[in-house]
């Protein structure tokens, strides 16, 4: 295969479930997956995710490691990221989908090892558990026009802002604008829910995602933070935007296990101008 012509695949990850249970498309957050021959120019790679213009395009390649069996990496349509659990679980629906097999394993830049595991409930995605201290943050609660009763941070840039319920979740209309001149933080509004037992919104401007549509990196924050809170280490997660989203989430030792299901929506060729 060329670099002129790529295979392509669009998923819908970490879907919503219809009534009968099943995974329901146009839910949960989309990714492109684009497995390469070889890796292209970083700014190759960078257009391509440009002019997919999803929240993550994910490109993976045969790992020549006995550490994992691709190698993957995930650009915004602005930026390289350190981290991203919908791609990555989309990337693991994509290869066992076409390949077969019960898991794949996927090493990455900077956040180590990535295994995705096809099971009964749909695919367990484990990710490092990303722990925050409580804090304070004045600018970028005054931002988001909504005061949380906590804020807790990371050095990375994963911030958590508690509200009382889901209602003022939902309620929030941040100056977007305001928030990425903050950064690419995430900003990550959480509550208790009400069908799921915790709901969260997920703002990212800084990073060319106003707001996502499902995380899987703030849900490997969320979990150590709720399980503290819960008393417990497994508990469901709805992230509350536009399109919806849903998790379970478990924390097990140091790593966040998300459990998830995908949707293939479109499977064809990217054409790379020669």
């Amino acid at each position: 295969m060329s670099a002129a012509d790529l295979e392509y695949w669009h998923v819908d990850a970490f879907t919503c479930a219809d009534p009968a249970g099943a995974a329901r498309p146009f839910t949960g957050n989309q990714a492109a997956v684009m497995p390469l021959d070889g890796w292209l120019p970083g700014a190759t790679l960078q257009a391509i995710a440009a002019e997919n213009n999803f929240a993550e395009t994910a490109f993976i390649v045969r790992d020549g490691t006995d550490e994992a069996d691709w190698e993957l990496r995930w650009f915004t349509p602005t930026e390289e990221v350190r981290l991203c659990g919908h791609a990555t679980m989309a990337s693991g629906h994509v290869v066992l989908s076409r390949d077969g097999g019960a898991s794949v394993r996927f090493r990455t830049r900077q956040a180590g090892v990535l295994e995705v595991r096809s099971g009964d409930s749909g695919y367990e995605l484990s990710l490092p558990a990303i722990r925050t201290a409580r804090g304070e943050w004045a600018e970028a609660a005054a931002l988001l026009r909504s005061a949380p009763l906590e804020i807790w941070r990371n050095p990375d840039g994963y911030d958590i802002f508690l509200y009382p319920d889901e209602a003022s979740v939902r309620a929030l209309a941040p100056d977007l604008r305001g928030l990425e001149k903050l950064g690419d933080n995430q900003f990550i509004c959480t509550a208790p829910g009400t069908k799921s037992d915790i709901v969260s919104r997920v703002f990212v401007p800084g990073g060319g995602v106003d707001e996502d549509s499902f995380t899987g990196s703030a849900h490997a924050t969320l979990t150590p933070f709720w399980a503290d809170r819960l008393g417990r280490a497994e508990f469901t997660a709805h992230q509350a935007s536009r399109r919806g989203g849903d998790a379970m989430c478990r924390l097990q030792e140091n790593r966040a296990v998300l459990t998830g299901s995908c949707v293939t929506i479109v499977e064809g060729r990217f054409r790379v101008p020669g």
